[in-house]
């Protein structure tokens, strides 16, 4: 339960990504059309947002950052 705030602001931080909390239930919407990617977790299950969290920050959904020469 704790981590859903942490959800919210890693979220507010990325324009890309709209984060829906109903029905009991933490769901981030992360992209546009077709390609967009559904995350789902209880909002009390602190264990799968903080993979989520992971996920956004440093997995698959993490920003990516433009090398500098």
């Amino acid at each position: 339960m704790k981590q859903v705030g942490n959800l919210a602001v890693v979220c507010a931080k990325r324009p890309d990504m709209l984060l829906q909390i109903y029905g009991g239930n933490a769901t981030v919407h992360i992209g546009l059309g077709s390609s967009r990617a559904v995350l789902t977790a209880k909002w009390d299950d602190d264990a799968t947002i903080n993979s989520i969290i992971h996920a956004i920050n440093f997995g698959k959904f993490a920003e990516k950052k433009e090398a500098r020469m």
